[in-house]
């Protein structure tokens, strides 16, 4: 099993950055797609972006496009979700997730994913 952790949330002012770190245990991570979603109250979990095992395919959300960096670090077990610009519509909880082990691509798709940390609290006041 793969257990991730988020931390790096926090309150900030309208254009302002923040940098979210997923801290990931388990043998396979390194193979596995990553995913950040968000999820605001009353709402439903949302894509922001992915990244493959290599780090060649990103795809973003057009909300957050430009704006947003995903990354990751393997020999850290770390993915990273770099975040510029923010507005207050960015508030949410943000969540870190692991797809299927062994893929050469990513997803969108929140039920692809097979394992999700407990997120972080990010907040953009105006």
């Amino acid at each position: 099993q793969v257990q991730l952790v988020e931390s790096g949330g926090g309150l900030v002012q309208a254009g302002g950055s923040l940098r979210l770190s997923c801290a990931a245990s388990g043998r396979t991570f390194s193979s596995r797609a990553m995913g950040w979603f968000r999820q605001a109250p009353g709402k439903e979990r949302e894509f922001v972006a992915a990244i493959t095992w290599s780090g060649g395919t990103t795809p973003y959300a057009d909300s957050v496009k430009g704006r947003f960096t995903i990354s990751r670090d393997n020999a850290k077990n770390t993915v990273y979700l770099q975040m510029n610009s923010l507005k207050p519509e960015d508030t949410a909880v943000y969540y870190c997730a692991a797809g299927p082990g062994a893929t050469f691509f990513s997803r969108r798709d929140v039920s692809w994913y097979e394992y999700w940390g407990q997120g972080t609290q990010v907040t953009v006041s105006s």
